[in-house]
C-alpha cells in the first residue's frame, strides 16, 4: 500500500500526472484494514537529511509573483489578502472551474491591478502553471486530497509551496514533502493562520520571556459544527458557494482519524518549541461513535434524493481525541468534533510553573488560582505583544481574514520571502502537525494503543534554533490602500 502510493505521487512529481483517485484512495485497498500496517511500517522510516531547511534563508525576491491553485471560498480570500500587499505580483489563477477563476480576475480588476495568466481545465491544470516560468510562490487552497501533489510539482519547478491546512493526509505525503523540499530547497509553508492569531501570539511571545516559566501541558481544538458546509450543494458555476466542491469534505468524514488537528496543534508546537528545542515522542488516540452525521444524511435524503448517494456510510464519530508525550515531558490533548451542535472553539490551552492562559470560552490569564483582571490583561498585552502584531495588527483587522489573523499570516510570509529571511512554519512543521491524522487512525484502530510519532528533523531539532518573533531585517514590505488603488496609496507600515 505505501509503495503503491509512494509511486503513485512519485510519478506525478516527474510528470506522469495521474490523480484522479477517489477522495479516500490513500484509506483503501489493504487486506487488514482496520489496523492499518502500512502506517506502523512508514513510522519507522528514517531517511538521510539532504539539507536542513529550518532555518534556510532561501535568495531575497524583491517581487513575489503567486500563482494560486485553488479559488473557491478560502482561495478567493487569500487572492483578495494578497491584492493589499505590495511587492506581490498576483501572476497566475488556477481551478478547474471557470467561474472560479472568473471571480479571481474580478478580484484583481477591483484592485486595479493587472489581469492575471489563467489555467483552467482537469485536474491537472496545476502542472502547467507549476512547469511555467510565470510564477514564484504557488498559494495551494484546493481539497486536501491535492495539497501535496500540488506542492510537490510546485518544488519541482523551482517555487515555493504555501498549503493550506493540513498539508497532508498520509505519512507517505509527509515524507514527500520533507524529501523534496530538502533536495529543492525551496519552502514548503503550511499555513496555518491560528499561529498568527493576537492571543496565540502574545501568549506564545509570554513564553518565550520567560513569563510561564517551564510550560507543562497545552491543549488545542477544532471543534465546529460544519453541518451547513458539509450539507450545501456546490454550485460550481459560482466562485464561493459555502461549499464544498465535489462534496469532498463529505468523503473525507469517512476517514476515523483527526482529519484536521493542525489549528489547535501549531500554536502550541510553537510555543513548546517542537521542532526546534523539543519533539513530539509519541501518541494515542480515541473516537466517540457516530451520534449525528449519519442521522442527518438519512434525514437530508428524505428531502432532497442528491443525499441519498451518502446513506448508510460509515462516518466518522463526533469526537475525537489524541493525547501526545514530547521528549522533554511535556504533554498536550488536541480535540476534534465537527458535527456536535455546540460552540466553536479551538481552546489553545497554556499551563506553565509560573502562568496559565487559555483563549476559549472566555480568554483568560492566571499566575495563580485567580485570573487576572481588565487592567492587568491590559498590561499584559501592552508589554508582551509580538513586534510583527504591532507592526501589522490593525491593518490587518481592517483587511480581514478570520479577524486578521489571515491577512497577518500572508503578509508574514511574504515578508519574509522578500527580504530572504527564513520562514516562521516550514517544512518539518508541515509534516509533525499533519502527520497527527494518520497516527490517530493508526491508533483509534487499534484499541487506542500509542504510537510513535516519526522525527521529520532527524535530530536536528535539538540544534535548530525557535522562530523569530522580531522584525530584525524585516518589516519592509508596505500595504496598498485600495481606496486609491494605486502606488501612492500607502497604509503606512512602521
Amino acid at each position: 500500500m505505501a509503495q503503491n502510493r509512494r509511486s503513485f505521487l512519485g510519478n506525478l512529481a516527474l510528470g506522469a500526472g495521474v490523480l484522479a483517485a477517489a477522495p479516500l484512495a490513500a484509506c483503501s485497498g489493504t487486506k487488514d484494514e482496520s489496523k492499518f500496517p502500512y502506517i506502523k511500517e512508514l513510522v519507522g522510516k528514517n531517511p538521510k537529511m539532504n539539507f536542513n531547511m529550518c532555518g534556510y534563508a532561501a535568495p531575497k525576491l524583491d517581487t513575489v509573483r503567486v500563482g494560486f491553485v485553488g479559488i473557491g471560498d478560502r482561495g478567493s480570500g487569500a487572492v483578495k489578502r494578497m491584492t493589499f500587499i505590495e511587492g506581490v505580483e498576483i501572476a497566475a489563477l488556477c481551478d478547474i472551474r471557470q467561474a472560479a477563476v472568473d471571480g479571481g480576475q474580478k478580484i484583481l480588476a477591483d484592485a486595479g491591478l493587472p489581469k492575471a495568466k489563467e489555467f483552467v481545465g482537469g485536474d491537472l491544470g496545476f502542472k502547467e502553471m507549476c512547469e511555467s516560468g510565470l510564477v514564484d510562490l504557488v498559494y495551494i487552497a484546493t481539497p486536501w486530497e491535492w495539497h501535496v501533489p500540488v506542492a510537490i510539482a510546485a518544488m519541482e519547478g523551482d517555487k515555493h509551496a504555501a498549503v493550506e491546512v493540513s498539508t497532508a493526509k498520509t505519512l507517505d505525503e509527509c515524507w514527500q514533502m520533507v524529501e523534496t523540499s530538502e533536495r529543492t530547497r525551496k519552502h514548503c509553508v503550511i499555513l496555518e493562520n491560528c499561529c498568527y492569531d493576537f492571543f496565540e501570539m502574545l501568549t506564545l511571545n509570554m513564553v518565550r520571556q520567560g513569563v510561564f516559566g517551564d510550560l507543562i501541558h497545552g491543549e488545542g481544538a477544532y471543534i465546529h459544527n460544519l453541518d451547513y458546509w458539509q450539507f450545501n450543494k456546490p454550485k460550481d458555476n459560482q466562485m464561493t458557494d459555502g461549499a464544498y466542491t465535489k462534496m469532498w469534505r463529505m468523503h473525507e468524514n469517512k476517514r476515523k482519524a483527526n482529519v484536521y488537528p493542525t489549528h489547535g496543534l501549531g500554536p502550541i508546537c510553537q510555543s513548546m518549541n517542537i521542532n526546534r528545542g523539543d519533539k513530539m515522542e509519541y501518541l494515542t488516540a480515541m473516537m466517540s461513535d457516530d451520534f449525528t452525521l449519519k442521522h442527518r444524511i438519512a434525514e437530508k435524503a428524505k428531502e432532497d434524493p442528491f443525499f441519498e448517494q451518502f446513506v448508510g456510510w460509515d462516518m466518522r464519530g463526533n469526537m475525537d481525541l489524541q493525547l501526545i508525550r514530547t521528549n522533554k515531558g511535556r504533554t498536550i490533548m488536541i480535540q476534534h468534533d465537527i458535527s456536535s451542535p455546540r460552540p466553536y472553539s479551538r481552546i489553545h490551552l497554556l499551563s506553565g510553573t509560573k502562568c496559565f492562559a487559555q483563549k476559549w470560552p472566555l480568554q483568560h490569564i492566571a499566575f495563580g488560582h485567580d485570573v487576572v483582571d481588565e487592567a492587568k490583561m491590559k498590561e499584559l498585552e501592552e508589554k508582551y505583544t509580538p513586534e510583527l502584531i504591532r507592526k501589522v495588527g490593525e491593518m490587518a483587522k481592517q483587511v480581514g481574514g478570520h479577524g486578521g489573523m489571515d491577512f497577518v499570516m500572508d503578509w508574514r510570509l511574504i515578508d519574509c520571502l522578500r527580504n530572504g529571511l527564513p520562514v516562521d512554519m516550514d517544512v518539518y512543521d508541515a509534516a509533525a502537525w499533519s502527520c497527527i491524522t494518520p497516527l490517530s487512525e493508526w491508533s483509534i484502530a487499534n484499541k487506542s494503543n500509542s504510537i510513535e510519532v516519526p522525527d521529520f528533523t532527524r535530530g536536528a531539532w535539538e540544534t535548530n534554533g525557535p522562530i523569530d518573533l522580531t522584525l530584525t531585517g524585516a518589516g519592509t514590505t508596505q500595504v496598498r490602500n485600495l481606496i486609491k488603488a494605486n502606488s501612492k496609496g500607502q497604509l503606512n507600515v512602521h
